[in-house]
């Protein structure tokens, strides 16, 4: 059974087209991962197919009576609630269902027999949805849902103001999850989410009884969780039958194929022009000749496999700094509390650190404190001679209004604009991304301009939160090697413990230090 029938979509911004001619069925029960380079339109198809976002061409058709739950990147939460009262936002539905029957039992007292009975039948039936529905086990299920993704260890009853991006992200997930639509849309929701929580968040993907399309890179993820893939590119949907793994070997193969295809009718348009220019002038073979134009006018003639700009990361090094580059003395982290015991410890040169734990408990604040950020509660942080050091913020401004070469332009104001456009096109930029605002580029596009002016850096110390939000499978691997190269010290948050395994050297838990109970 058909849930979204999508036709002949086209849409772009501006002069730049995102999708051409896109058609796209969901069927019942099917769990899809959307997939393709950063920028390709992915969050664009997401938009149109809920409705926020219309196609300049095509249509979009939902069959009746679906409910549809979508977590995007850049969801909100009502300020000045507290968690528990987001959560319970899910049930409004039925909340609202028991004002109304609660009103059907007032106003019987002033009706005649005939209303009375109807107003029965009425209150009858609003009270068996209630009862199937589980509405007077509401809390227990907030419960179960929140415990599943961390929530209870923060509190229900903390403010949503005083979340953190993942804390927030966590409650927004745990609402669409309660809300229990037909359709679940999730664009990046392992984001933020600690290991043991997407063990988790897999495990009820994976025994979903409805549908669900999933926009995410994390390819261990997309295999536990996904049996249909749509590849975006080249403005482009594809449909694969299998998990990450199985459209990677057949996307491969037809890539080859191709290839093989077009070189192929290279030659022998190379073969039939060399004959034509050869033969069209001498009357005795002037017909052979004709005769091979009319085979070259007719032959259809293939495109050559369009490229997608690949990033290319090397991290620039300078002299090395003191054997100590970071030495914490009795350190407690945090902001208007303390979300840490007293810590010492020491970053030593060359060691590359990466630092876990469940979110909220500091692992960002950590990191802003150590480079003078934000002040510390108490205690000291000390750096060594000669630490020349480049981070990477998780977020980067929603009202970054630069474009991409000015943003990096205005770091490195030495470079002329032609160098600045090839920086950027090392990481995998066009030129359409690179005049375009950062603000308006996709979550990895960005990342990979503020990856970009950090590369440009000579440096000993690179501190990364969460560098692998929102990028690209190629460009993961890319950031990897790049890391795995680097001679300095390396000082890492993620939540991805394959993309950091081959080169981390310690491993720090910052739930070792934490003042709260996890």
């Amino acid at each position: 059974m058909s849930i979204l029938d999508v036709k002949d979509v086209t849409h772009g911004f501006g002069a730049r087209a995102i999708l051409e001619n896109v058609s796209f069925r969901l069927l019942k029960g099917e769990h899809v991962a959307l997939i393709g380079a950063n920028g390709e339109g992915k969050s664009t198809f997401l938009n149109i197919i809920i409705g926020s976002l219309m196609p300049d061409e095509g249509t979009v058709e939902w069959s009746k009576r679906v409910t549809v739950g979508y977590l995007d990147q850049h969801s909100a939460l009502k300020a000045g609630t507290t968690i528990r009262e987001n959560l319970r936002l899910a049930f409004d539905k039925l909340f609202n269902m028991e004002k109304e029957m609660f009103k059907i039992y007032e106003d019987m007292a002033e009706a005649n027999e005939d209303e009375v009975s109807r107003m029965m039948e009425d209150a009858a039936e609003i009270q068996t949805i209630l009862d199937s529905s589980g509405f007077y086990f509401i809390d227990t299920k907030i419960d179960e849902i929140a415990n599943g993704l961390g929530l209870l260890e923060i509190g229900l009853g903390k403010k949503v103001d005083e979340l953190s991006g993942g804390q927030r992200t966590k409650v927004l997930l745990t609402k669409l999850l309660l809300e229990n639509p037909t359709i679940l849309l999730l664009d990046e929701p392992t984001n933020y989410l600690d290991v043991n929580h997407i063990v988790w968040l897999t495990n009820f993907l994976q025994n979903y009884e409805n549908a669900f399309i999933l926009i995410s890179h994390d390819v261990p993820f997309i295999n536990n969780v996904c049996n249909i893939i749509y590849h975006v590119e080249n403005c482009n949907l594809t449909r694969y039958v299998g998990n990450y793994d199985e459209f990677k070997r057949i996307y491969e193969l037809n890539k080859q194929k191709a290839e093989r295809e077009y070189e192929k009718q290279q030659k022998e348009i190379d073969r039939l022009e060399d004959f034509i220019a050869r033969n069209k002038a001498r009357v005795a073979t002037r017909g052979m000749a004709n005769s091979r134009m009319k085979q070259l006018d007719k032959m259809e003639i293939l495109e050559k496999p369009r490229e997608k700009p690949k990033p290319s990361f090397r991290f620039k090094e300078t002299k090395a700094p003191s054997r100590f580059l970071i030495e914490a003395k009795d350190l407690v982290i945090g902001y208007n509390e303390p979300l840490t015991k007293p810590m010492s410890f020491v970053v030593e040169r060359n060691h590359k650190i990466a630092l876990r734990g469940v979110n909220g408990l500091g692992k960002s604040t950590l990191l802003k404190t150590l480079l003078g950020i934000i002040p510390p509660v108490s205690g000291s942080v000390e750096f060594g001679e000669n630490v020349v050091y480049g981070y990477f913020e998780q977020e980067d401004s929603k009202n970054n209004s630069n474009t991409a070469i000015d943003e990096v332009w205005n770091e490195y104001p030495s470079l002329t604009n032609h160098e600045v456009r090839l920086e950027l096109a090392r990481c995998g930029l066009t030129t359409e991304n690179i005049m375009s605002m950062m603000k308006v580029l996709s979550g990895g596009e960005n990342a990979k301009v503020r990856l970009c002016k950090i590369l440009l850096k000579e440096l000993n110390l690179l501190v990364l939160d969460e560098p692998t939000n929102h990028l690209d499978v190629e460009a993961k691997g890319e950031l990897e090697k790049a890391l795995r190269e680097f001679k300095g010290t390396v000082l890492l948050v993620s939540h991805e413990p394959l993309f950091y395994e081959s080169f981390i050297s310690d491993v720090w838990n910052i739930e070792d230090f934490t003042t709260k109970i996890v």
